[in-house]
């Protein structure tokens, strides 16, 4: 198990585990990207979208090219590439005091087309996972 919530997201994307995802994720949690117009506050609403996240990006070509910490969380520069497109991007994470919980997470992408497509890529398993009443990437 990670020692804090930094480490946990990174097991997360190794296991897909939404249980212990759930559990890293503070009641009060805010999501927040390019793709959503508004910040989404809320364990069950962040989960939905960083498990959505996860399953659309968290293909065989993810990783994290760069990393840096401080007490209140961390940034993670991550690259992968979807359908001919390279996507570049930033995991801004804010963690609670005692670090064992995330409180914030916002993803920023680059470029515009790799926006474009993962709005149509996130549309689509969330509609998915909504159809079948399951979490997305369940």
């Amino acid at each position: 198990m990670a020692t804090n919530a930094m480490d946990g997201w990174r097991d997360y994307l190794k296991t897909h585990d939404e249980v212990a995802l759930q559990a890293l994720l503070h009641p009060d949690a805010v999501f927040e990207s390019p793709i959503v117009h508004t910040p989404q506050r809320g364990r069950e609403i962040t989960l939905k979208y960083l498990a959505s996240a996860g399953k659309v990006l968290g293909g065989p070509g993810f990783r994290y090219v760069g990393e840096w910490r401080n007490a209140t969380g961390g940034v993670l520069e991550f690259e992968t590439e979807i359908d001919g497109i390279r996507i570049n991007g930033v995991d801004i994470i804010t963690v609670s005091d005692d670090g064992s919980q995330i409180i914030g997470f916002k993803v920023m992408v680059r470029p515009l087309k790799a926006i474009n497509l993962l709005h149509r890529l996130m549309g689509e398993e969330l509609a998915r996972a909504s159809a079948t009443g399951a979490r997305p990437g369940a």
